[in-house]
């Protein structure tokens, strides 16, 4: 892979801004330019972001609705309604609607959760639901992480003598669902200082509000965060503002007293014993959930994480694993399947985007066949498959273009979508596909820059190997949690050599474990290199290369440093 290497520039204010906050921190001045990067510019800023503190959370009740909300709900629990907490097949929907019940189950019994089945029911809020909660006497839903486009459902509820509370973060249209109340700081009309929560994190805000109207401590809502931060990681939602308290104190959560479900993921997963990460979440925690809906139905993942008893817990999660293989085995299949496909497009090297269509494809993994394909050809891309006489699907993005708008823009093709800049589900009738396939690229090639069709790594700072000091390193872990809006800082070093003790190892003897110096200092430097192997004849020349990198804690050394290395450039 040949990745471009964009050096980002300071302005001379900026600099002169970061050495003012180092000083005053007492840290070092390529960490004051991180942070003036992420637009923190004061060190009463700064002390914010190294310290998420609980008690910086905003009100709740600033955010539209929500006194509604709160007042709906308090008259069906005074009246003894039956309330019925619906919510998505994903992570994001399944952590909600576990974190709602869970709430709302202490102080109150006539409750019950529903998960619509991805096959039969497809996204959002279903007819088949909406029948099954008036069989059961509901008069009450709490809608999380979908139901801002379901004005058809919701109006049918209503005939029905069903009220929908509505907590979404996706995109609104014009044209809002008749419900008591919707919870979404994207409304247009948004009085929330904060646009970026999960579905999960606007889940918390209405319980914490159900809390401050019936005098609950807000301590009880602690126990909680362990959801919210799953859900924020799988989400991939902005980790900086509200989402970086609520991740951090999540992350304390999950690692000092995870709930029973999630608990008996951890040890499922082996991470019962290290410290759990938003990346431990990401690729380990998160996709167990994710497979439950994908492979068999989200409720199970429900039943999981509120479950009570550690042993029952156990044996759901194993269930999960195995749903886990599965679709890891139907995400080999399908990724070689679409890749043999692009590989044989006419063109591509004209195109901008990709979008594929087989009716023979799974629907549960076809978003994470999307997301491979933007991985390896840096287009948004969109695959589809067939449900009855429609092609459904989803879409993943490049970093800094709008998927959303993209589909958007076909959407008189289209008979629903929905979703984030980066993410989208959508449906359309299998004759529209060429169409459509034709307006998605029209519209793509005339909005995508160049630069986001390549492979692209941004160094954050260039850096010598004598800057990597132990208080470095531990002033610079204080920038946890990472995540959008604060990825992880890429630093660039020039002019290394083997120490001579590098080698190549793996399975297939496709890494490179390095040990390395360079000309400023003599600090020996350990590195890991996934998957480029390929370098280490150049390497082993003893001729000089540059290498960008993340640096980590060396997980079979604690408190050594090591180096991730993104790239290797040798010095031709």
């Amino acid at each position: 892979m040949n990745h471009k290497w964009n050096y980002r520039p300071i302005t001379p204010e900026q600099a002169e801004t970061s050495r003012q906050l180092a000083h005053e921190l007492g840290i070092s001045p390529i960490l004051g330019t991180l942070l003036v990067r992420r637009g923190i510019n004061k060190a009463t800023e700064a002390k914010k972001f190294f310290r998420p503190q609980l008690p910086d959370l905003h009100n709740p009740f600033l955010m539209k609705d929500m006194d509604l909300a709160i007042e709906r709900l308090n008259r069906a629990m005074g009246k003894k309604e039956k309330i019925l907490v619906y919510g998505d097949y994903d992570v994001d929907g399944t952590t909600a609607v576990a974190l709602v019940y869970k709430f709302i189950q202490q102080f109150y019994s006539n409750i019950d959760y529903y998960i619509p089945d991805r096959y039969e029911e497809g996204y959002g809020v279903s007819i088949k639901g909406i029948d099954t909660a008036a069989e059961n006497g509901v008069t009450l839903i709490i809608v999380l992480d979908c139901g801002i486009k379901a004005i058809d459902e919701i109006a049918y509820a209503k005939q029905k003598g069903i009220d929908f509370i509505i907590c979404d973060h996706h995109v609104p249209d014009d044209t809002l669902p008749d419900a008591v109340a919707i919870l979404n700081a994207k409304r247009e009309d948004n009085t929330y200082p904060y646009t970026h929560l999960s579905g999960c994190g606007v889940g918390f805000k209405f319980m914490q509000a159900f809390a401050i109207s019936n005098g609950i401590e807000f301590h009880h809502l602690i126990p909680l965060l362990d959801l919210v931060v799953v859900s924020i990681a799988s989400d991939i939602v902005p980790i900086m503002g509200e989402n970086r308290i609520l991740a951090y104190h999540g992350l304390k959560q999950i690692n000092s007293n995870p709930s029973v479900g999630l608990k008996a993921i951890i040890d499922i997963c082996g991470l019962a014993e290290k410290e759990i990460t938003i990346s431990d979440i990401v690729f380990k925690i998160g996709p167990r959930i994710n497979a439950s809906g994908r492979i068999q139905n989200g409720k199970e993942a429900v039943d999981l994480l509120t479950e009570k008893d550690f042993s029952i817990a156990l044996e759901k999660a194993a269930q999960i694993n195995l749903y886990n293989e599965t679709r890891k085995d139907l995400d080999k299949s399908m990724t070689e399947e679409a890749n043999n496909i692009v590989s044989q497009l006419e063109g591509l090297e004209d195109q901008r985007s990709i979008v594929l269509y087989n009716e023979e494809w799974h629907k549960g993994v076809i978003g994470i066949v999307a997301s491979r394909l933007t991985e390896v050809y840096y287009r948004p891309a969109v695959v589809l498959t067939r449900t009855d006489d429609m092609a459904t699907g989803s879409a993943r993005s490049v970093s800094g273009f709008d998927v959303y708008k993209a589909i958007e823009h076909c959407r008189d093709l289209l008979e629903n979508f929905g979703g984030h800049t980066y993410a989208a589900g959508l449906s359309m009738k299998v004759e529209k596909v060429p169409e459509f396939t034709e307006r998605f690229e029209a519209f793509v090639s005339e909005h995508i820059l160049p630069e986001q069709t390549t492979s692209v790594i941004d160094i954050d700072a260039e850096i010598d190997f004598r800057d990597i000091s132990h208080k470095f390193f531990n002033d610079l872990k204080r920038f946890n949690p990472f995540g959008p809006d604060n990825i992880k800082p890429i630093f660039c070093t020039h002019h290394v050599y083997d120490y001579g003790t590098s080698k190549v190892v793996g399975r297939d003897q496709e890494h490179i474990k390095l040990e390395l110096v360079d000309n400023k200092s003599n600090n020996v430097m350990n590195g890991i290199a996934f998957g480029q192997s390929s370098h280490v004849r150049y390497i082993k020349t003893k001729r000089s290369f540059d290498i960008c990198y993340t640096i980590e804690e060396n997980t079979h050394k604690r408190g050594e440093v090591q180096l991730h290395i993104e790239d290797i450039k040798p010095i031709e």
